[in-house]
């Protein structure tokens, strides 16, 4: 008896051990000696370049398959059955980001890019890339910025933004075939890392003595996003950089900042795609054509979208309809139809902006950048066991705390600041609430706002950059426990993928930090 207690205790606590030093695998800090903190200023009589480039990251689909009972999901209980491309005898599918669970892409509808602008004032050289991903984890980031300097060190600063598209690969875990299986393949996440490489690389290599462009409308652009959550509070302003060769005065690049979810073919497309990412893209380069008629001209260069604050949630919902500017055609079911028309209706009011006569123009801006790790409290319970079952590839700092990042830079008359998540516009420009039902029965704490706070004339706003850690929710309107806010029957979708109550009052004072700093 002794010997079989002596056993189960022997194997109780070699199990206990194993979890032990699982548990802090899983957990460490993958880049252990990694902070930023940088503090830059250029000195304008030194010029200004600019380079731009595009580097196509979309993967390739191994096996195809057919969705026998149309639910989205790859289920071959239900009858469901694929075409082993490669011939190794089992599926290899590609795990499409957002909404749900078992979404195997089947084919590649449009491109997926990285889309870099290098920046060099002199003293101060930075980069700026937008991938075609849904999000980044810092981690990431992190490892994409060492390949960079190691082909450019002379950079001071990279920025890695996504535009969130929910049609593309799954680099952050949580979307693969169960909610138990990550839906990361690595080969392709190397891909990724790669190509922003790449991305940066031909940027830098195409650098030119360069000026700037700004522009903005701020209230065209409402028709195309709606917001699903209480209170109404929108980022739909159109901001616009447009970076032009100083001899030739060509385009080489224009950024275009609008908050809205590239979602719009919504959750039953099986098909790899940038949503009206491409088409807005593709119109604003090229131009808008019909037939063989081209209605406006294109500006030409690289176009780079730069998604705003899109929490709450901004979203182009199914219950919308989307009107071709040109044929008037009003489209409502989600269809690649439906994208295009939103692309021409976006790149019609974006090139009509560019070329308004009160654009205004700057030669030699002075380049400042203030950017900080920061680390973040996750409270979420589900996001700690997915880091556990190594469904997210994420290291600790300390217990419960994550790096992340902030930063804002400054160029001419415009400030960009950049955030790690899907921010609640209600934060950057006013108009948050302490409703009924609140978890907390507390007031405002993101106050003032960030647009209040940002310098300039130009306010750029960009989430998801440096990080992806979610929605980021005013404290006030955190809300788990019923009773539920706004008369809601069932808990709000922004906490289920949160890392917390603590995020956003955390975020929200360490960006005004770094504000102050940067004037």
């Amino acid at each position: 008896m002794k010997k079989i207690l002596f056993t189960i205790f022997l194997l109780v606590f070699t199990c206990g051990v194993g979890i032990w030093v699982y548990s802090i695998y899983q957990f460490k800090d993958r880049h252990s000696d990694y902070n930023v903190d940088l503090d830059l200023h250029s000195n304008p009589e030194n010029g200004f370049k600019a380079g731009f480039s595009k580097v196509d990251i979309s993967p390739l689909i191994p096996d195809t398959w057919i969705d026998n009972d149309g639910d989205a999901r790859y289920s071959p209980e239900n009858g469901d059955t694929y075409t082993d491309g490669n011939g190794n005898g089992k599926f290899d599918p590609i795990w499409l980001a957002g909404f749900h669970n078992s979404r195997a892409a089947q084919a590649v509808l449009d491109p997926l890019w990285a889309r870099a602008m290098v920046l060099d004032a002199g003293e101060v050289k930075m980069a700026l890339v937008v991938i075609d991903m849904i999000g980044f984890g810092n981690d990431d980031v992190i490892d994409a910025r060492k390949l960079i300097l190691d082909s450019n060190p002379e950079l001071d600063y990279v920025i890695i933004s996504s535009t969130h598209v929910h049609s593309s690969p799954d680099v952050i875990g949580i979307w693969g075939e169960s909610d138990y299986k990550s839906g990361i393949n690595q080969e392709y996440l190397t891909q990724v890392k790669v190509g922003i490489q790449s991305a940066v690389q031909k940027a830098y290599d195409a650098l030119k003595p360069a000026y700037i462009k700004f522009s903005e409308e701020k209230e065209k652009l409402k028709p195309l996003v709606g917001d699903t959550r209480d209170p109404e509070v929108y980022d739909a302003e159109l901001k616009l950089m447009q970076v032009l060769d100083q001899e030739t005065h060509l385009t080489l690049g224009t950024i275009m900042n609008w908050g809205n979810h590239p979602e719009t073919l919504w959750a039953e497309n099986l098909q790899v795609s940038s949503d009206f990412a491409d088409p807005w893209r593709n119109m604003v380069e090229l131009g808008i054509s019909e037939n063989d008629s081209l209605l406006i001209n294109g500006v030409g260069g690289v176009a780079i979208w730069l998604n705003g604050a899109i929490g709450g949630l901004m979203t182009t919902h199914p219950s919308m309809e989307v009107v071709d500017p040109y044929s008037q055609k009003a489209f409502l079911k989600q269809s690649h139809e439906k994208v295009i028309a939103q692309g021409r209706a976006l790149a019609k009011i974006t090139l009509e902006t560019l070329n308004d006569s009160m654009a205004v123009t700057v030669t030699n801006p002075k380049l400042s950048i203030r950017a900080q790790s920061i680390e973040l409290k996750m409270d979420n319970q589900l996001f700690h066991l997915a880091a556990f079952l190594g469904i997210f590839n994420r290291g600790f700092t300390k217990w419960k705390h994550i790096r992340s990042e902030v930063s804002a830079w400054s160029i001419g008359p415009a400030t960009f600041v950049h955030v790690p998540g899907e921010l609640y516009p209600e934060i950057l420009h006013g108009g948050i609430e302490s409703p009924d039902g609140g978890d907390f029965g507390i007031a405002p704490l993101e106050l003032p706002t960030i647009q209040s706070q940002i310098p300039g004339q130009f306010k750029f706003f960009a989430g998801l950059s440096n990080d992806m850690v979610g929605y980021i929710i005013p404290k006030s309107q955190w809300d788990v426990e019923p009773p539920f806010t706004y008369k809601n029957k069932n808990r709000p979708y922004g906490e289920i993928n949160s890392l917390g109550p603590e995020t956003a009052p955390s975020i929200h004072s360490a960006i005004l930090k770094v504000l102050s700093e940067l004037k």
